[in-house]
């Protein structure tokens, strides 16, 4: 049975709910008249098709991730699973084409015990199907009806339904925090497992990156595991060259829009700098490979630099300060159009020329917002994976010149993840390290950021 029917099922009852209780409503409302019902007819419809519809909605968001683990469990307890293998990835792709053959999804079965396990499958399906389409219609009704007596001239269905709106309001900004909390605990664990063997130490100060996943575990492991050189590639192309591109044009950018251009420019020009934000990274990727990198391979050689490399750290840095562009101009742009005009026209008022007012009274009283766009930017800019995949290389190395090729935190967690080595080798598991210091740093720059942006709005507001 699809997903989808005790979602339909909810629903469907919950309109009906809607309908009988806004009928109801209406009655009582013309015996009393308007005077003697507390809250509308809509109110109290609204009130009775929440009370049916949300513990039923919610319960068959549950069932639908619980019940395949059921089905899975059932089926594991008939004879036929007895031939199945004791693990790996052949049990597996039985167990799913089993699955699918029961669902109807696919007809064709290329392991025979396939087609064995489909009437387990089928009848666990049926099964707790079955009760979850009964138990979705249980709360719904029972929940709908005892609303639905609720209905009474005095009873404050307002009420109810805000406080309701307000408890699910909560609901969804706590998944935010739990997600943030869940992402941090996950990574911790892992950490600590890869610190139980490599030593914080040398994971944080060393100098020398060159993990293997079949290398056997010994005492001189934790010298290859100096991650130092991936830090230092993650500031120096997200933090160091990509602001030198982006605070300039950014912020040069937003002085434009705001003070020099005319209403009907800005209106042409702002939309087209922000498609920038809107640009899949993969792209920027592309243009940093194919076309960034080797002029900047070429101008290194014509300028004497014997080094010069096709996969560099200026062409992941210059693309990536282009990219973040509208997060530097929108936050700039925003915090200086918000200055009061009451200190543009004092400025220039005092004699003080449109330069004059920018630089001296503008700009320094937009500094909060637009430290805060800075903030957000570079968080964007180390956290950026793809452009350094395609442009910077692979190859840690601490150095500060930017023609040669270099890597960051977050190409190197995507080459340990994606490999084929073992969960509990220090090299998968250093994926998890990096991931952690880099949630760390993010975490803090958006902090900042956040605190920058209420100390400017507190100030302004």
């Amino acid at each position: 049975m699809p997903p989808v029917v005790p979602f339909v099922l909810v629903l469907g009852l919950a309109l009906i709910g809607w309908l009988v209780a806004r009928t109801r409503a209406r009655a009582l409302r013309a015996a009393a008249g308007p005077l003697g019902m507390h809250s509308l007819p809509a109110q109290h419809a609204w009130f009775v098709a929440l009370c049916a519809g949300v513990p039923a909605a919610i319960f068959a968001l549950a069932w639908v991730a619980v019940a395949p683990g059921l089905v899975l469990a059932s089926v594991l307890r008939d004879k036929a699973a007895g031939a199945l293998p004791a693990f790996g990835m052949k049990r597996e792709a039985i167990l799913a084409e089993a699955s699918a053959l029961a669902s109807g999804t696919t007809d064709m079965a290329f392991d025979p015990l396939s087609r064995a396990l489909v009437p387990a499958f089928t009848q666990a399906q049926h099964l707790y199907g079955t009760i979850g389409i009964a138990v979705t219609l249980l709360l719904a009704l029972v929940g709908g009806g005892l609303a639905f007596l609720r209905i009474r001239p005095d009873f404050t269905a307002r009420t109810q339904v805000e406080r309701i709106v307000m408890t699910g309001m909560l609901g969804a900004s706590m998944v935010a925090i739990l997600t943030t909390f869940g992402i941090l605990v996950s990574l911790m664990f892992e950490t600590f497992r890869f610190f139980q063997i490599i030593s914080p130490v040398q994971f944080l100060f060393g100098t020398h990156w060159s993990p293997d996943p079949m290398a056997t575990v010994g005492a001189s492991t934790g010298d290859a595991y100096g991650a130092l050189p991936l830090f230092w590639g993650t500031i120096f192309i997200g933090a160091i060259i990509a602001m030198i591109v982006a605070i300039p044009l950014g912020l040069m950018s937003a002085i434009y829009l705001t003070q020099y251009a005319s209403a009907g420019l800005r209106r042409w020009i702002k939309p087209l700098l922000e498609i920038l934000a809107g640009v899949p990274t993969v792209v920027y990727g592309y243009f940093a490979a194919l076309t960034v990198a080797p002029m900047i391979r070429d101008f290194g050689k014509a300028i004497g630099i014997a080094g010069a490399s096709s996969e560099s750290a200026l062409a992941a840095g210059l693309v990536m300060g282009i990219m973040i562009i509208p997060f530097v101009s929108s936050m700039a742009d925003d915090s200086i159009a918000a200055v009061p005009q009451a200190m543009r026209d004092g400025s220039l008022a005092m004699g003080a020329t449109r330069y004059e007012t920018i630089t001296r009274v503008l700009v320094p009283a937009a500094l909060p917002g637009i430290v805060a766009g800075v903030m957000l930017a570079v968080s964007r800019a180390i956290g950026e994976t793809m452009i350094v995949v395609m442009a910077a290389g692979a190859t840690a190395r601490l150095t500060a010149n930017p023609f040669e090729s270099m890597t960051t935190v977050t190409f190197q967690i995507v080459a340990m993840l994606t490999g084929e080595g073992s969960f509990d080798h220090p090299a998968t598991l250093a994926a998890f390290a990096l991931g952690m210091v880099l949630f760390l740093v993010t975490l803090g720059l958006n902090f900042i950021a956040l605190r920058v942006v209420k100390r400017f709005r507190e100030a302004y507001e």
